[in-house]
């Protein structure tokens, strides 16, 4: 049987490409319209077997509402995906480069892909999603309209990618998180890096306590980021994304710093992402 994933977009969508990055091409997508809806369908038992959520990007940085989303749901973080996000120029079959009178795509797609897009008289038309954008000029047969999307679009939508790799920083990287329910969890091989949230009393050098117990377990924190604590007077919680050699070193930090914190909360404990 399938495994069966929350996805934000549509079918074709960079999010569909990291879910078949990590459970394979066979993998079944859930399409959502928010992030909030893949939570709450990667919750849910009879609908999923949980969901792939974009968590922060090399360009534009953290998605800090989906941290939020994170921190109030019951679910595990049990693998991460580095996915390049390579745009390609799509078109109907046949269609030519001398044919395109416009250019489709979400306003961010377009955005990566000025570069190439402005040597050309071309109207850029925004959208609301890049794989949508393919979908529309397949359904509608445009002899006249390119879309901006990945090479997962041209697959399913049966379109030629006319230009390959139009995306001006080449060097353009989403991380995705899988997230799953405690339930569904299969033991994880040799993990070797956890996500944890915790926050202190916030007196004068609690957080430099921490940080200094992290660095003498031998731990190598690749991420620290920062949230207002709702309802208090500028109290901050931190999310740390922590790699270790063992679970044991882990897990020895854990005590280390336990005592110094007043919520501690291990989101997930898995393998470093590949780049991909």
């Amino acid at each position: 049987m399938a495994v069966r994933v929350s996805i934000q977009g549509f079918e074709g969508s960079f999010h569909q490409v990291a879910a078949r990055q990590f459970f394979g091409k066979g993998v079944e997508v859930i399409t959502c319209a928010t992030f909030r809806e893949v939570v709450k369908i990667a919750g849910n038992k009879k609908e999923s077997d949980g969901g792939v959520m974009a968590i922060e990007n090399s360009i534009a940085g953290s998605i800090l509402p989906n941290y939020n989303l994170l921190q109030k749901s019951n679910l595990k973080v049990t693998g991460e995906i580095y996915l390049q996000i390579k745009q390609n120029l799509l078109v109907n079959r046949g269609v030519k480069l001398e044919d395109i009178k416009e250019v489709h795509s979400h306003p961010m797609a377009l955005q990566q892909c000025l570069d190439y897009l402005d040597k050309y008289n071309w109207k850029l038309v925004e959208t609301e999603d890049t794989a949508l954008s393919a979908k529309h000029i397949h359904q509608k047969r445009s002899t006249h309209i390119a879309a901006v999307a990945s090479k997962l679009a041209a697959e399913l939508f049966d379109l030629d990618v006319i230009a390959p790799n139009i995306h001006t920083m080449k060097n353009n990287y989403t991380r995705f998180l899988i997230l799953q329910r405690e339930d569904a969890i299969q033991e994880i091989d040799e993990p070797n890096k956890a996500s944890v949230n915790f926050h202190t009393d916030h007196s004068r050098g609690s957080l430099a306590k921490v940080l200094t117990k992290i660095a003498e377990s031998g731990i190598n924190l690749s991420k620290l980021q920062s949230f207002p604590i709702p309802g208090s007077d500028w109290k901050y919680s931190f999310h740390a994304d922590m790699e270790f050699d063992s679970l044991s070193q882990f897990e020895r930090a854990m005590d280390k710093i336990k005592p110094l914190t007043e919520e501690l909360k291990v989101y997930g404990v898995y393998k470093k992402g590949k780049t991909v």
